[in-house]
């Protein structure tokens, strides 16, 4: 049993890391701005943090940060930034004045780290940045993640992929749109979507977390490469729905969504190989049994007669 102090612990994957572990037997401490004895406080914004949560603790696992899915102001961008980079950074800071022994520490970063591009690459944890908006904020995390280094502790990044869940994330969106027949591809339609189940992605923080012998950046990704075309129709198929409308043009997602546009206009595959020779076996490696588990777990029950 390790006790792991978790930061964004109400978002998608939060929610299910928090449950899995205390199913595994492990002792969960969060981080919220909400003062409350369920939690430990802290307000990276203000470089504010109860030490307490810090006594006695084996691990962390940072996954807070802002939503990538909104428009990208000056001022949104900001806080895109600094949201990850400097909770990662008072957590640091924190430790290193407390001298506090943490074994491990993980944190979420994403594929992005490859840039938002198009190419026939497929990446592996080898290859290096891509300097555009996401990918230097993946960078810069991972570098403040590798300063728990100094302190004797293993630090794992998890560059992960877009999470198919019924509870949250892309899905979210477009299941509902699927159900009204309006759901489309976007521009060419050609770039890559790497995909994750979220069963898959929090199995993933478990097992680097109990085997202490891995450390380093990997990719959170399944095996199958798909582009967003292939993943619209496959997705409409999986509810028993049809696409019916055209692709929605690359300039009107620009108008509308601005310079976040590229995260939906582009797209490369992303290798898996790294995980799976660290031992992680993925339960859903094919969209297709993905998307029957997620809309077996989102169909709404059926009232007894």
């Amino acid at each position: 049993m390790q006790t792991v102090l978790i930061s964004g612990a109400t978002g998608l994957i939060g929610k299910k890391l928090v449950q899995k572990l205390k199913a595994n037997s492990h002792e969960v401490r969060t981080l919220s701005r909400n003062q409350s004895r369920n939690h430990f406080y802290w307000n990276p914004e203000k470089a504010e943090i109860d030490e307490k949560a810090f006594e006695n603790l084996d691990a962390i696992i940072h996954l807070a940060g802002a939503p990538i899915s909104k428009r990208w102001t000056n001022s949104y961008k900001k806080e895109l930034y600094e949201s990850r980079i400097n909770s990662a950074e008072l957590l640091f800071e924190t430790a290193r004045k407390l001298n506090a022994p943490i074994k491990t520490f993980i944190t979420a970063s994403g594929v992005n780290y490859y840039g938002t591009q198009t190419t026939d690459i497929v990446f592996e944890e080898t290859h290096s940045f891509t300097d555009d908006f996401l990918g230097r904020i993946c960078f810069d995390l991972e570098q403040t993640a590798q300063k728990f280094e100094t302190l004797g502790t293993r630090v794992c990044a998890i560059r992960t992929a877009a999470v198919l869940s019924p509870d949250g994330g892309m899905l979210k969106e477009l299941i509902p749109l699927a159900n009204k027949f309006l759901l489309s591809p976007l521009g060419s339609g050609k770039q890559i979507l790497p995909w994750i189940h979220i069963e898959d992605m929090v199995n993933i923080y478990i097992h680097l977390l109990e085997n202490e012998t891995l450390s380093g950046a990997f990719n959170a990704t399944a095996l199958q490469i798909i582009n967003n075309r292939d993943f619209t129709f496959q997705l409409a198929k999986s509810l028993n729905k049809k696409v019916i409308l055209p692709a929605v043009p690359g300039f009107v997602l620009k108008t509308v969504l601005g310079e976040m546009s590229s995260i939906l206009l582009e797209g490369s595959a992303v290798s898996n190989s790294k995980i799976k020779e660290a031992g992680f076996q993925f339960k859903f490696e094919e969209l297709s049994l993905a998307l029957a588990n997620i809309n077996k777990d989102s169909a709404p029950e059926e009232a007894e007669s």
